[in-house]
């Protein structure tokens, strides 16, 4: 509009691109405004940044706790076989007591002796089983449960003189502790 007519006056193309030229500069007072823009975006890329170190941080954690759990898994798998073969050795003991009566009352022949050997032999070989608790032997509490005992004046040290139930363990695994008569010196 013309100022001094009040009529609506025809802009030509070059006061539209000057006019269109003043709207886009930046005027004296629009610097802060790009300045705050800047800043704000700098403030995002670094919160972002921070949050991409914790996420970073997270999952590395997560990798170390996951990797963990697997040895760990790993490790109770090897226990709890052992354990199972304990349980079925220790089931085992009974027959084991059963099979060396038999031998020492000289039944154990034919087809059944043959099978009650492999048996022993194959707990020996595959599971480490191994028996002890001999009359002669050194007395050992941590092996051996004195269920009587008797004095000698010639004995030097506590030996075993009978043993009533032998003991057994599977490698360095005490499975049940020889009960047995001892000698002591007086």
């Amino acid at each position: 509009m013309d100022p001094e007519t009040g009529k609506v006056r025809e802009v030509t193309p070059e006061e539209e691109a000057a006019e269109t030229a003043a709207e886009a500069a930046p005027e004296e007072g629009a610097a802060p405004v790009a300045d705050g823009a800047l800043a704000a975006a700098k403030a995002e890329a670094a919160d972002l940044s921070d949050q991409l170190a914790r996420r970073n941080a997270d999952l590395y954690n997560l990798q170390q706790e996951y990797n963990g759990y697997v040895r760990r898994s790993k490790a109770a798998a090897g226990e709890q076989r052992t354990g199972g073969q304990v349980e079925v050795v220790e089931s085992l003991l009974g027959v084991l007591d059963e099979i060396d009566l038999a031998r020492q009352h000289g039944d154990l022949t034919g087809p059944v002796g043959a099978i009650a050997e492999k048996l022993e032999d194959t707990l020996t070989q595959r599971f480490a089983l191994a028996r002890f608790g001999a009359p002669g032997e050194e007395f050992d509490p941590e092996l051996h449960d004195a269920l009587m005992a008797t004095t000698d004046p010639e004995a030097t040290s506590t030996t075993i003189a009978q043993v009533m139930q032998p003991g057994y363990r599977m490698g360095e695994k005490v499975l049940r502790a020889a009960r047995v008569a001892v000698t002591s010196p007086e």
